[in-house]
């Protein structure tokens, strides 16, 4: 049997079985799980196969596939619970949890999170960013990057500025609620990355935000 083959039985196996049906559109998806497992499948296949010898490729290529799709799925079920304790512990606060494969995002608007062009956090929003730090110490194993972004009103060197402190007083509030620094990366990406047109007040808005990206 050829290795591709063998790594392909492995994806399908990995998958299969694992589907859940979306209870308002009725279709078959596959959950974060079963990505997970098919991924670490994948990849402990082919380092079995690279490190077997000859006679034992396609033992080696079978029981890396079998380690590594444990291993995926163990870190798909780790952030499905991080997602849904995020997702209990944000409802109302303005916060957006986007998931992504193994990886969660949460998106702060700019105008619950900071008066304009100030970077002190409001303090009606300590409350949300307590409950995000409860949930980062009891799920200790993710890393969060912190990343500040702006508008397009005012000048490069401004924003980019401004967006840095922004997500610097981000992480040192977590921090001070317990959360390791040295799980904490910070960035600031200034006008960069909009999510919207800067020509409306609506779009600037949006685009007014930090974002914490969590990832095992």
């Amino acid at each position: 049997m050829r290795i591709k083959y063998v790594v392909m039985l492995a994806v399908i196996f990995s998958v299969a079985g694992c589907t859940t049906t979306d209870p308002y559109t009725g279709e078959q998806k596959t959950n974060n799980t079963s990505k997970g497992a098919a991924i670490g499948a994948v990849a402990g296949a082919v380092i079995g196969a690279a490190t077997a010898s000859d006679k034992d490729r396609k033992k080696g290529v079978l029981t890396g596939a079998i380690a590594g799709g444990a291993l995926g799925a163990g870190v798909g079920v780790y952030m499905d619970k991080q997602e849904k304790a995020l997702r209990e512990d944000l409802r109302g606060t303005g916060v957006q949890v986007d998931r992504v494969g193994d990886q969660i995002r949460l998106i702060m608007p700019g105008n619950v999170t900071f008066e304009v062009d100030r970077d002190d956090i409001r303090s009606q929003f300590f409350g949300a960013l307590e409950s995000v730090s409860e949930v980062l110490k009891e799920y200790d194993q993710t890393l969060i990057r912190v990343a500040g972004h702006t508008d397009s009103t005012g000048s490069d060197s401004h924003n980019q500025a401004l967006s840095e402190r922004r997500a610097d007083s981000v992480s040192r509030f977590l921090v001070s609620q317990g959360v390791s620094s040295r799980r904490v990366q910070t960035t600031g990406y200034g006008e960069r990355y909009p999510v919207a047109s800067n020509d409306t007040p609506e779009g600037r808005q949006a685009n007014r935000r930090v974002e914490l990206e969590l990832e095992a």
